[in-house]
């Protein structure tokens, strides 16, 4: 069995890793030698190793921390699977944002910074059922998914008819963990079993319209509150989104938002 095993420095060349690459491989626990000379501290692999290593280094080649990789390598076929798929879905969701921050710049590339038009004026006061749920930025798209389907289910349980368009009420702030909601007008006289109202006030907003993918969203924002800001105006909570064109009704490229940020006089 000796006689076969390879230098640390033949392994490393026959799977395409480093002798560096190796040695930090044993240090975390990921892949360790056959053999380690008493005397000279060499280390030795056996050939039956070059597939883990070579495994390693196709996942490291994409991106896989060592964690996940030390995971996969003693799982079994099946939870390997579900590991690997699991990274699969990692990798398609950073993806996406990416190809909306590319979107993004484009937009911005084409239109210039902030490149909408912004209009200061009235808000009406709307009475809204809403639901409300808590969640981390990049789970707000998911997060509003399920309250709208959450209102939908319990105003078409109780038989009322509501106003278009739904809304999404948002913090000024995005932080770590933060509350937000959608909403849909319903009459004054109406009650919805589970479903709380809310009485959105009237007064003075700056809004603008955003036609294209809610992740570009960002940019409306980024021009509204210049606006506000320039106008010496103070910005103040919920701000609004009204989902004039939905996924339901047109494409991602057309969906149509009118975002809204009440003001009152005073720079923050």
């Amino acid at each position: 069995m000796r006689d076969e095993l390879l230098t640390i420095g033949r392994f490393a060349r026959l799977c395409r890793l480093s002798v560096k690459q190796l040695r930090h491989y044993d240090e975390t626990g990921l892949l360790g030698p056959a053999h380690v000379d008493a005397r000279t501290g060499y280390r030795s692999y056996a050939p039956e190793q070059a597939r883990d290593a070579l495994t390693i280094a196709l996942l490291r080649e994409m991106d896989l921390p060592l964690p996940v990789i030390a995971r996969a390598l003693a799982a079994g076929p099946e939870d390997r699977a579900r590991i690997l798929r699991t990274e699969r879905d990692r990798v398609a969701e950073r993806i996406s944002r990416d190809q909306a921050r590319m979107r993004m710049l484009e937009r911005l590339a084409a239109g210039g910074l902030p490149g909408y038009e912004v209009e200061l004026g009235g808000e009406p006061e709307r009475r809204l059922a809403v639901v409300r749920s808590r969640c981390a930025p990049p789970e707000i798209g998911e997060t509003v998914g399920a309250c709208v389907g959450r209102l939908l289910s319990a105003l078409g349980g109780a038989g009322v008819a509501w106003e278009p368009p739904l809304w999404g009420l948002y913090p000024l702030d995005l932080a770590e963990r933060m509350e937000i909601a959608v909403g849909a007008r319903v009459p004054r006289d109406v009650a919805v079993p589970g479903v709380e109202c809310e009485e959105l006030p009237g007064g003075r907003a700056a809004a603008t319209t955003h036609i294209g993918s809610y992740a570009e969203v960002p940019l409306a924002y980024n021009a509204l509150f210049a606006a506000v800001h320039e106008q010496g105006l103070r910005p103040r909570a919920p701000v609004r989104e009204a989902y004039l064109v939905g996924p339901d009704e047109a494409p991602q490229e057309e969906l149509t938002t009118r975002v809204v940020v009440p003001v009152e006089e005073g720079a923050a």
